[in-house]
């Protein structure tokens, strides 16, 4: 870690955050709105569409791109979310005072600056192992026993972190502002509430356009800026700021890079190229980084390449390289599938070794896309290749094919821990439920093949322990090197199929000879409901605690500081949307994190899902509009209903052959209880008039909830619907005593 670099990473984010408090504490601070006043309610909800796009845009935005170079924003769940929910909720609470748009502009390019700067980048990259240090229980930073020195560096880098996460906090409060004293001076509220909620789907959906679309950072902050222009196209000051912010930010992420390496935005992640050459200056081979962590290389392991580049394999066997070693195993197997197949190097070992159809899955298009120009063998040029672009969880349990051999292709075990911005792209893959389901799609003398990036012998116990639950025997296990510049990465590989099978391997003195079996660590078992592959046991880490308690620290002093609690008139009606923002956060992750064994991890399918999420928030509102006094008991009732069926219904259980009924079961079963909780919502907010100071609590909130999930890395996913109910529950009580007490108060004035 460069010292001096993290420093002025620090100074220069504590500076930006104690500027930017001051402009929201200091004297001024109450002056009109900006932008908050339309001439009519026509302009007015014109206006706050456009805005809400803007804030949605902007939030999926900060995720993905923070969360992609600052990886210590991805490791940990829903942090850059939870940032943009305190920003808006902070900026509707004080929705009455002025805004300062350099709030939003400033933080963008900071953090742009520290991004596109060499020497500041590596500072913000290197937090992670920082922070990481400590946490001995997770596998993406592999340490056993942290010493004194590993836990000052947590507390030298939480430091670090917070002005950047206060930072982002700011980015949103002016947005929060604008959308907050929109919706309170709004003449018909109901539909301005509809009106922010469809212009937030529609954030979302340019958004997932421009990914789909391959297109970077850069091009992003291009569309940001022409979205401002137009919303503050009359005020000149205002477009200035905003556009010349967004314009600043894109010249700076457009910097040629040092290097022949070469950057690429694919829907789901940063990747970069570099191309590896021989001393001739022949292309040897292609690394490929995510997020600048190293995650897979295109190799040449034709014939042809190893007998004009001998100098390169001396003294290594390929034939038992990943690639070439399952088909010692599996002799001329007919069907192979293969789970993660990434640019094409398993499936060009398919290819070179037997004559079998290929079935190759791969959740990232772009990958595919680089596999199809550059691999060297051309392997999805060949007429016995079937590509799939779909998330591997999906394809094994929706498949309905036999194959001889499953291939799970060293499936990114590169380690990811998990976020809501970087897909959970295998969490689900290695547990007991999907290694099952894969189980059911061998022939009856199949063969599966789980080859894994082992780094530690507890990540090896636990493949050991899923595979032997699911297949109700051991499997057995052998060892391989990628051979490429004669270095390489530990590849284990975990065989199991048959007994007969498995027999007749053990009966082969030379396949026998390459069988080991490692040592055996006690490990937590992988389920569908604690699915946290990379983390060896039950329970909230020592780094996940410490910034979970950094957030809320940071949140309550923002909040004290720019929202006072004793602004608002009501504490009770505060706590009631405070704990529905909070519920309402634990019952999206839920509906999420299911409707993901059930059609994919993939960002088609998250976006999907967010979109129907925030439609069935307007149907909520059109049933308001024509029934305002439906008894808010329904709604509770139906919510508390909801969390017991769902508790006791396994998500499986919905997995019907058909599509079309799947997606019906789905929306009336998981996702019904958004438009209860929608119900519970409008009729709340049309109450106290639309109070933005009432929709920034119920984003406080949010940002509760958000940090409530991390309970699951301990008590498993199922627990979070008891932590929702008991929410909505906690909000019920608190409604109640609000209508209690204004009973009291009505019956006291008319006496």
């Amino acid at each position: 870690m460069n010292l001096p670099s993290l420093l002025i990473v620090a100074f220069c984010g504590y500076a930006a955050v104690l500027y930017l408090l001051h402009l929201y504490t200091g004297p001024g601070r109450d002056r009109e709105t900006l932008g908050s006043l339309a001439p009519s309610d026509s302009a007015t909800m014109a206006r706050l569409f456009a805005i809400s796009l803007i804030g949605l845009f902007l939030e999926m935005l900060m995720i993905r791109w923070i969360s992609s170079e600052i990886r210590i924003f991805a490791y940990f769940k829903n942090f850059v979310l939870i940032a943009c929910f305190l920003g808006f909720g902070l900026g509707a609470a004080i929705s009455k005072r002025r805004v300062h748009l350099i709030a939003t502009a400033g933080p963008m390019l900071l953090f742009a600056l520290l991004l596109a700067l060499p020497g500041l980048h590596d500072a913000v990259v290197g937090l992670t192992g920082l922070i990481g240090a400590t946490s001995q229980q997770m596998h993406i930073w592999g340490t056993e026993k942290p010493n004194q020195q590993e836990f000052e560096w947590l507390l030298a880098a939480m430091i670090a972190v917070a002005p950047l996460f206060a930072l982002v906090v700011f980015s949103f409060v002016p947005i929060g502002q604008m959308v907050g004293s929109m919706l309170e001076r709004a003449v018909q509220g109901v539909k301005a509430y509809s009106v922010n909620v469809l212009g937030s789907l529609c954030g979302i959906l340019l958004y997932t356009f421009l990914c789909f679309l391959y297109q970077p950072p850069a091009i992003w902050f291009a569309v940001l800026g022409a979205l401002f222009a137009f919303f503050f196209w009359r005020r000149w000051a205002a477009l200035v700021i905003m556009f010349g912010s967004c314009a600043a930010c894109a010249a700076l992420l457009m910097l040629p890079p040092t290097g022949p390496a070469r950057t690429y935005w694919s829907p789901y992640q940063k990747l970069t190229l570099v191309p590896v050459a021989t001393e001739e200056g022949d292309l040897l081979s292609y690394s490929l980084l995510t997020n600048d962590s190293w995650y897979q290389q295109i190799l040449n392991l034709s014939p042809e390449f190893i007998k004009a580049h001998p100098q390169y394999f001396e003294g290594y066997d390929v034939s038992w390289s990943p690639y070439n070693a399952p088909y010692h195993f599996a002799k001329a197997p007919q069907s192979v599938l293969v789970l993660g197949a990434g640019t094409g190097n398993d499936v060009a070992g398919v290819l070179r070794n037997t004559s079998a159809q290929v079935t190759a899955v791969e959740i990232d298009p772009f990958i595919l896309e680089l596999g199809k120009r550059l691999h060297f063998e051309h392997p999805y040029a060949s007429p016995r290749v079937t590509i799939v672009n779909d998330d591997a969880r999906a394809f094994i349990q929706n498949s309905h094919a036999k194959f001889d051999l499953i291939l799970f292709s060293l499936l990114d075990s590169h380690t990811t821990a998990s976020s809501y911005s970087n897909v959970r792209i295998d969490n689900y893959v290695y547990t007991v439920e999907a290694m099952s389901r894969a189980r059911d799609l061998l022939a009856p003398d199949g063969l599966m093949v789980v080859k894994f990036q082992v780094e530690n012998d507890w990540i090896a116990s636990r493949l050991r322990l899923v595979i032997e639950q699911s297949f109700g025997r051991a499997p057995l296990e052998t060892v391989s090197r990628i051979a490429t510049l004669k270095q390489g990465t530990p590849g284990y590989m975990f065989l199991i199929g048959s007994e007969s099978r498995l027999q007749s391997i053990r009966d082969n003195p030379e396949l026998a000879n390459h069988l080991f079996h490692g040592p055996s660590v006690r490990v937590a078992l992988t389920t569908d409901d604690w699915p946290y592959f990379y983390q060896k046991h039950r329970g909230v880490p020592v780094a996940v605690l410490g910034l979970s308690a950094l957030l809320l620290v940071l949140s309550v002093v923002l909040v004290g500081k720019m929202a006072p609690w004793t602004e608002a008139p009501s504490p009770l009606w505060n706590s009631h949307f405070f704990l529905l923002g909070a519920g309402f956060m634990l019952l999206e992750a839920q509906i999420v994190s299911k409707v993901a064994l059930l059609f994919g991890t993939t960002w088609v399918v998250n976006s999907i899902v967010i979109s129907g999420l925030l439609l069935l928030i307007v149907v909520a509102n059109l049933v308001y509009g024509k029934w305002r006094s439906y008894p808010v008991a329904l709604p509770y009732a139906a919510i508390l209903i909801w969390g017991l069926l769902v508790y006791m219904i396994p998500v499986r259980s919905l997995l019907v052959p058909s599509a079309g009924f799947r997606i019906l079961l789905t929306i009336s079963v998981l996702c019904m209880p958004v438009l209860f909780a929608g119900l519970i919502f409008i009729r709340s907010f049309a109450t106290v008039k639309f109070s933005g100071s009432a929709l920034g609590w119920n984003l406080l909130g949010a940002v509760l909830g958000g940090i409530l999930e991390t309970t699951s890395q301990a008590l498993g996913m199922r627990f979070l619907i008891v932590l929702a109910v008991a929410l909505y529950m906690g909000s019920w009580v608190a409604l109640s005593r609000v209508s209690a007490k204004e009973k009291v108060l009505t019956s006291t004035q008319t006496g």
